[in-house]
């Protein structure tokens, strides 16, 4: 009778360190991004509606969205997460934000580049500039141009390019 307590009650141990064990992985499984997950992407228009509709506004030095050119300004195949950056830091900033270059070609390469959707160019004014080298922590130059660099608590780094800044969005978060 004994044996046979010991034996039911080492199967529902058993069984129950068996489904914690599940429990964990599939918890760590879910928290732990995928190396491999490709990220969600907008038309030029969907993100052009998106930008607008938050107040954010973009030039382009050739009066166009074409990507393959690289005198426009495309947001075609943005990341969605790098839109929701640039909305998160308008509204943080309070500024006024002009977005002067995107996935158009003509900027570096790279896995988080302009083309990849990563990327956005910030037009230089008193008020984002305040912003960044004011509220978010400066993080040294970047290696090759020696640009300021400067990163949000979420990650992402801004960098002063001369003319604007070149904002690498990792996360929807400014």
């Amino acid at each position: 009778m004994n044996r046979r307590l010991d034996n039911r009650r080492h199967g529902r141990l058993a069984a129950l360190a068996a489904s914690a064990l599940l429990l964990a992985g599939g918890l760590l499984a879910a928290t732990v991004p995928s190396a491999a997950a490709t990220p969600a992407k907008y038309t030029h228009a969907a993100a052009a509606q998106r930008l607008r509709q938050a107040g954010i506004g973009w030039t382009s030095s050739g009066g166009c969205s074409n990507r393959n050119n690289p005198r426009c300004t495309s947001f075609e195949q943005i990341n969605e997460s790098t839109v929701a950056g640039v909305i998160a830091f308008r509204r943080a900033s309070g500024c006024a934000v002009t977005l002067t270059g995107g996935t158009e070609t003509g900027h570096a390469g790279g896995t988080y580049s302009h083309r990849n959707g990563y990327k956005v160019d910030v037009k230089v004014t008193s008020c984002v500039d305040a912003y960044v080298t004011g509220k978010l922590r400066y993080a040294g130059l970047r290696p090759g141009d020696h640009a300021k660099q400067y990163k949000s608590p979420a990650g992402n780094v801004y960098a002063r390019e001369g003319s604007h800044w070149d904002v690498t969005y990792f996360n929807g978060s400014r």
